[in-house]
């Protein structure tokens, strides 16, 4: 019987498996310098593209060592809004008057409101 018992684990314990044999991706360790004078490294993928610039802990960018700052990106067009659309249609004029009309309708009980 004792041959077939379980042993058991605690929950968050080390794995049994060993790293024995475990071959890694190989690996490229890229140097970035910050403005305020930070260094770092990080491991990438010999497969990946390492990109010129990253976030150093300051907050500030970070260059790759022998890198050139990319061009900033072209300013996007901001969405347009309700409002952007509602005045390709219409005019303010038309907007006031139709404002006004509307109004002196629920002023005159025309329109009722309805109860929440």
């Amino acid at each position: 019987m004792a041959e077939r018992s379980l042993r058991g684990m605690k929950i968050g314990a080390n794995s049994l498996e060993s790293d024995d044999g475990v071959e890694f991706a190989p690996r490229i360790m890229a140097q970035y310098n910050c403005p305020d004078g930070h260094s770092f490294e990080l491991p990438f993928s010999v497969e990946a593209d390492v990109p010129p610039v990253w976030e150093c802990r300051c907050g500030k960018e970070a260059l790759l060592l022998d890198a050139t700052k990319p061009e900033p990106k072209k300013p996007v067009k901001p969405p347009r809004t309700h409002w952007d659309m509602l005045l390709e249609r219409r005019t303010i004029a038309d907007l006031e008057v139709l404002l006004e009309e509307r109004l002196a309708l629920l002023r005159s009980g025309e329109l009722r409101r309805r109860s929440a």
